[in-house]
């Protein structure tokens, strides 16, 4: 396979989680709870993410091993349940804009635990992360946009969430292939999840069978195909362009969010969109030192003109 197929595999993973927050919403008008939509997505999810693991390649764990990535998985569960709770009082179009603050956090994680200080180009992507985000929110233009603080609150959890898993995924399990790897944190998140939520529900036959077609869709999408999607084209990209490709399920949200949900985007929200997604790329892209200098030494030449 050509580059450009590897990196067609990640865009179209990001595109996977893009289309979860629409389908959630649509769940919530058939009128099932967050409890049945999350509980049946990861029961689903983490069976369909097993039956791919059987015929892949797998190797032999230590139990210490298989804690950690159970472990591992909490993150996956509890993101799961912060952004379905937000998705309650917010629009998809928005909620997925607190879900992208992870950007920064991740960024601020690293320096207060790694000592790792962001350099200038990383801080100017982060501020125009934060305009952006302050245009797609719809704090100062308004546009219609309701704002829900309960809804914000879950949403800025799962960014945190999802922050703590991409950090957990990055350090754990580094020699487990990769669909054991996720069938083992799929399974972690999945506990996670039952032991929040207790969908009782779901012990009742004609509930499970009413959501199993969301359930379905959204464990495939949500907790099957992307692991397994990344696994295969995440290796061959690089960690940095494979950040930009996965900002895909930005757009995707946005756009599935006004075309199906009927949901009102306006200018200032759709440049919002373009800001964050300017900023994700911006901080991802690794400049020749050659081309910084002679810019560098350019503009100082102008100034002193």
């Amino acid at each position: 396979m050509k580059t450009w197929h590897y990196a067609l595999i990640v865009f179209l993973g990001g595109c996977c989680y893009g289309v979860l927050s629409t389908f959630v919403k649509l769940a919530y008008s058939a009128g099932f709870t967050v409890k049945e939509v999350t509980g049946s997505q990861f029961i689903l999810g983490t069976l369909l993410i097993w039956i791919v693991a059987l015929f892949s390649k797998k190797k032999k764990l230590t139990l210490p091993n298989i804690g950690k990535l159970l472990l591992a998985g909490i993150p996956v569960g509890l993101t799961g349940v912060f952004y379905y709770q937000s998705l309650q009082t917010l629009d998809a179009s928005l909620a997925i804009i607190f879900l992208f603050q992870f950007v920064w956090i991740g960024t601020f994680i690293e320096w207060i635990i790694y000592k790792k200080i962001p350099n200038t180009g990383k801080m100017v992507s982060i501020g125009i992360l934060i305009i952006g985000s302050i245009l797609a929110a719809g704090i100062i233009t308004g546009g219609g946009v309701e704002l829900s603080l309960k809804g914000t609150a879950w949403g800025l959890l799962s960014a945190i969430s999802y922050t703590a898993f991409i950090f957990l995924s990055s350090s754990v399990g580094e020699d487990t292939p990769p669909v054991q790897k996720s069938a083992l944190m799929s399974t972690g998140g999945l506990i996670t999840v039952l032991l929040v939520f207790q969908p009782t529900n779901l012990l009742h036959l004609p509930v499970m069978i009413g959501v199993a077609p969301f359930g379905l869709f959204l464990g495939l999408l949500g907790v099957a195909l992307p692991p397994l999607l990344f696994s295969i084209g995440m290796k061959h990209v690089g960690p940095s362009l494979g950040t930009i490709l996965t900002a895909s399920e930005l757009p995707i949200a946005v756009i599935l969010s006004a075309m199906v949900l009927a949901e009102n985007v306006n200018l200032s929200q759709w440049l919002g969109v373009v800001l964050i997604l300017g900023g994700i790329v911006a901080a991802n892209i690794k400049w020749p030192k050659t081309q910084m200098k002679s810019a560098t030494l350019e503009s100082t030449s102008v100034l002193q003109e």
